[in-house]
């Protein structure tokens, strides 16, 4: 069998309908060998044997069952793992894509052989109505870390990257619950710059209530953790440094003034301290980082752990 030219991923959770509609919008792609693959992260809906029932061969379909749920960001290095395409694009389980979406991004990474990611535009809908993304959420091309640090300019609906960056980077880091497409994009921001194709090619669906923006709570801890990860790397050039610090000096504020509110002074101030060294320049990057990043981990996994008042950040 020849390879595909591109691996598409669609990781889904208990949204039986909705994935039905995005596997057929891949299978509608033009011009392009593909293959599907499609992985089940523990449904209960009957997910699995909805996908099996319509799409059973000859259409290209592999399907993958994590036997317990794992999150969206295993469930992509599941999908990212079995590809045997060149190239790998992801496509949210709610979200749609436009017939030539394949087609274009495929001749742009032709035309720019040195291109190791791009995007392309989008169109939102909210509870079925159109909306208009508002201007900083707009796609764009080029070096766009500095810009990304503050809202996420990647969607993974949108992207497609080759799969040797994808396996280089280390993919999706599955501690994450939420906000794995920051970290990632972050980490590959850091070193590549984006191309994109302008035309609104995928379609986000959003307003429904089992988005995880809308059921996991205190985002801002996965994103701390995401720059603290950045920070203890080497790779970083100084203005870039400042940068990174200054956006994890405000989420370190939010975070750690919420945690105060929910009386949990401990985290609280294990966290604001982390902003207050941001504030004054004394992050510095390598093994300072080690007991910082495994506190956040723990945070990240469980909200309500304790953090003991021995664990205060190292000095920088």
């Amino acid at each position: 069998m020849v390879d595909p030219q591109v691996s598409v991923v669609i990781p889904t959770y208990n949204r039986r309908a909705m994935v039905v509609e995005a596997t057929a919008s891949v299978l509608a792609q033009r011009d392009v060998s593909l293959e599907l693959i499609v992985v089940d992260d523990g449904s209960t809906d009957g997910t699995f044997e909805e996908l099996r029932a319509r799409f059973d061969q000859p259409t290209p379909i592999r399907l993958i069952r994590h036997p317990l749920r794992r999150g969206p960001a295993a469930a992509r290095n599941t999908g990212a793992a079995a590809a045997q395409g060149s190239l790998i694009a992801f496509l949210d389980s709610d979200d749609l894509w436009s017939p030539l979406k394949l087609r274009r991004q495929l001749d742009f990474m032709a035309a720019h052989p040195r291109c190791a990611i791009a995007q392309c535009a989008e169109r939102w809908l909210r509870d079925g109505r159109q909306v208009n993304p508002g201007r900083r959420h707009l796609k764009r091309a080029g070096d766009i870390f500095v810009e990304s640090l503050r809202t996420c300019l990647i969607s993974p609906s949108a992207v497609i990257l080759r799969a040797e960056l994808f396996r280089a980077i280390g993919g999706f880091d599955e501690q994450f619950e939420a906000a794995e497409d920051y970290d990632l994009w972050l980490r590959i921001l850091a070193r590549h710059e984006v191309g994109l194709v302008a035309e609104p090619l995928v379609t986000r669906r959003a307003g429904h209530p089992d988005q995880l923006s809308a059921t996991v709570c205190a985002l801002d801890r996965f994103r701390i953790l995401a720059l603290l990860k950045l920070l203890a790397g080497d790779g970083l050039s100084e203005e870039r440094r400042t940068a990174v610090c200054e956006v994890l000096a405000e989420k370190c504020r939010i975070y750690g003034h919420g945690l105060k509110r929910r009386g949990r002074s401990e985290a609280a101030g294990f966290v604001l301290e982390i902003g207050q060294r941001a504030t004054a320049g004394l992050i510095c990057g390598g093994a300072d980082f080690t007991r910082e990043i495994a506190i956040m981990y723990r945070l990240v996994a469980a909200p309500e752990t304790t953090i003991t008042s021995d664990a205060r950040p190292s000095a920088g």
